[in-house]
């Protein structure tokens, strides 16, 4: 007798010694239910991504106001898009990102008209 016990449900089953072949997708009726703990992981995951592309396009567009605004600005853009598509629960902090890049895509053509160059320096 085998005893399974899936995440937190307390059914028995009872090994009979048949085999089935899951492979070829003709499967019993309990295999829907083996599958569906597995959707909700996956969700999951691509929640995770999506607060971790937001978090990066915080950190992005703020690196991106001190230091390469020529390609951490637009990074900072797209990453923040991409979380807002992929419905992000940190929201503020993708759109954060997305300000924050475009800030630096500001101080870019400010200091490229002001004094024709890409970098600016503190005091000097």
């Amino acid at each position: 007798m085998t005893t399974l016990t899936p995440d937190h449900d307390t059914e028995t089953r009872h090994d009979t010694g048949t085999r089935h072949d899951t492979g070829t997708g003709t499967g019993t009726a309990s295999e829907p239910a083996a599958k569906s703990p597995a959707a909700p992981a996956k969700r999951g995951a691509a929640r995770g991504q999506a607060d971790g592309m937001a978090v990066a396009a915080f950190v992005l567009g703020l690196v991106g106001t001190l230091v390469a605004n020529v390609v951490l600005g637009p990074c900072a853009l797209v990453l923040g898009a991409l979380a807002l598509a992929r419905n992000t629960t940190r929201r503020f902090r993708a759109v954060l990102g997305m300000v924050l890049g475009a800030v630096d895509l500001i101080i870019l053509a400010t200091l490229a008209t002001a004094d024709g160059t890409l970098s600016w320096t503190i005091g000097g």
